[in-house]
């Protein structure tokens, strides 16, 4: 089966920085379009972001992603508070369900768009 061919190129810095972070937020949206955003563990290989959890499945998220593939995905920490410096990035993209290591279930978000800031100090 071949790829997708993804559309966004992670800087260095991008890429080093959602290689050393393990919480992000997904956004997605119901058939009706309310919002949805919750916290979740992730990996990044370099291309996509993925995650997966306890009952996938039955989650809101996962059943807003297979109606509504579009997502929005942001990691991002806080790393002073004088002076205020905050860093992260903001990711759109699609999710789609994917088998991870093992057979286990999981996501893969396709980024399409991303937005950077503070990574670069």
């Amino acid at each position: 089966m071949k790829e997708k061919q993804v559309g966004v190129k992670f800087s260095e810095k991008e890429a080093e920085y959602l290689a050393e972070q393990r919480i992000g937020r997904i956004a997605t949206a119901s058939p009706n379009l309310e919002p949805h955003v919750v916290p979740v563990g992730f990996e990044f290989d370099g291309s996509y972001i993925y995650f997966g959890g306890w009952n996938l499945e039955r989650s809101l998220k996962f059943r807003n992603i297979m109606r509504n593939n579009k997502v929005a995905f942001v990691v991002d920490d806080l790393v002073s508070t004088r002076p205020w410096r905050v860093r992260g990035i903001e990711i759109r993209g699609f999710a789609e369900k994917v088998e991870c290591e093992e057979g286990r279930l999981c996501v893969r978000i396709t980024p399409t768009r991303k937005v950077s800031w503070g990574l670069e100090v």
